[in-house]
């Protein structure tokens, strides 16, 4: 499809320069070059300046709570996993409130691609600092410089469980597009951080400090996939080290893929049969304008599990 197919008729606001124009961009060209189906295709965001994703994509999609955007979409996937689901959230939102449910996909391992926007602020609630923000760095809404540690992204999703797990940079859309391409297309959990300046509220991470610092893994000669069983715990210790490179420079690219991990929904039909043919967004839920499950079927599927309270 082209690319003004992906492209909504809604304003798209951010502030001027603000590297989410970059993400957009890639994400429109990764829908475009995959040729998907906008009907069968799921955007779905938390609240912050990210959150605004939804808007902007002519797919269908979800506006969900702060930190939630990953259950929901969860929720989405396993309903129907024909569909294409897609998660957008920032360093706040996804590593703040939402920590809890970026941990539980990952160790679920279902089919789904979580990007998150980091730019190490809350933008959208005037600049505090976010999970990402290093210690002692003082951007300009801080009084005073930053007293938490960081969280690595890579890190954290390599420990979790992520089968694919990948780094990019907003200003450089081309790339960024490819990552998102090999995301989607991958099978099992897929997460992608993208470096996001933002121009308004974070002055110490900058474009000019991300075109000084960046390298590709791949020019580096660095393989993330892993080629065999046997080799998975060697690949993911080499990618941790990839990610915790103290060298001055920011790697981006691939990390870590394992095609080999089986994933959330494999599960579920093993233990579930016919579960991806007949997923519950395919199941009807009455006949003829009467429930399917009746108040007495209920009562008899789940009368060990009703509790009965004695009045006195």
């Amino acid at each position: 499809m082209e690319l003004n197919k992906y492209k909504s008729d809604v304003w798209v606001d951010w502030c001027p320069g603000c590297g989410n124009f970059g993400i957009l961009l890639a994400l429109y060209k990764a829908f475009s070059e995959l040729n998907l189906a906008p009907e069968k295709t799921i955007v779905v965001s938390g609240i912050g300046c990210s959150g605004k994703m939804p808007y902007f994509v002519n797919v269908s999609g979800v506006y969900s709570l702060h930190g939630r955007a990953i259950p929901f979409a969860t929720g989405i996937k396993l309903a129907n996993p024909e569909l294409t689901v897609v998660v957008h959230g920032g360093d706040g939102d996804i590593f703040g409130i939402g920590m809890g449910h970026f941990v539980a996909l990952g160790r679920r391992n279902i089919d789904m691609t979580v990007i998150m926007h980091n730019n190490g602020v809350y933008g959208l609630t005037k600049g505090q600092a976010s999970p990402t923000l290093p210690r002692g760095i003082k951007t300009k809404a801080l009084i005073k410089p930053n007293l938490q540690d960081a969280l690595n992204p890579i890190c954290l999703a390599l420990a979790s469980g992520y089968t694919f797990v990948a780094r990019g940079y907003a200003m450089q859309p081309e790339y960024l597009k490819e990552l998102i391409k090999t995301a989607i297309l991958h099978k099992g959990a897929s997460f992608i951080e993208v470096l996001q300046p933002c121009v308004t509220y974070n002055n110490v991470y900058t474009a000019k400090f991300y075109s000084e610092k960046i390298y590709k893994l791949e020019d580096d000669g660095w393989d993330p996939t892993v080629k065999n069983l046997s080799e998975i715990n060697e690949k993911l210790s080499s990618s941790f080290k990839k990610a915790i490179e103290l060298n001055n420079k920011v790697p981006i690219g691939v990390f870590y893929r394992n095609p080999y991990a089986s994933t959330f929904e494999d599960r579920f039909e093993e233990r579930l049969q016919n579960y991806k043919n007949f997923p519950p967004a395919k199941q009807s839920i009455s006949i003829d304008g009467k429930p399917v499950l009746t108040d007495e079927d209920f009562k008899i599927l789940f009368s060990k599990y009703i509790v009965k309270v004695k009045k006195d």
